[in-house]
């Protein structure tokens, strides 16, 4: 059987270079390259690929307001999560939903990216 792992997440912005400053600002992402004339910025973010594409700002249908179906958020795994997130709010980040915990040996928050863009922060117990 054909191994399967992670390549990258592609995410689509009237503004790349806009988005991948707040990746780099908010949560330490690394710029790999620009390449297209700055209509594509590629990322390193946790050891993980993002892709920022470029489209027209008119002509698309608008990033769905949740709840919706199809990919909620995409989830980034932290340690100290009460310590990043104080950290993030001395960056302006916006949270969804503040720290708390659903169920015991795990923590989670979700912060308020770009354009829409849902990003849970995690931390579990080391079990």
């Amino acid at each position: 059987m054909a191994r399967v792992t992670w390549d990258h997440i592609h995410l689509r912005s009237p503004d790349p270079a806009g988005m991948a400053k707040w990746f780099e600002e908010i949560l330490g992402a690394a710029v790999i390259r620009t390449v297209e004339q700055g209509s594509r910025v590629d990322l390193e973010l946790g050891g993980q690929k993002v892709f920022i594409t470029g489209v027209p700002p008119e002509g698309l249908n608008p990033a769905p307001k949740s709840p919706y179906r199809g990919l909620d958020h995409f989830a980034l795994f932290v340690t100290d999560l009460d310590g990043f997130v104080a950290e993030l709010k001395t960056k302006g980040a916006q949270f969804q939903k503040e720290p708390h915990s659903p169920r015991p040996g795990i923590k989670i928050c979700f912060l308020r990216g770009p354009e829409g863009i849902s990003v849970e922060l995690l931390e579990r117990d080391s079990q």
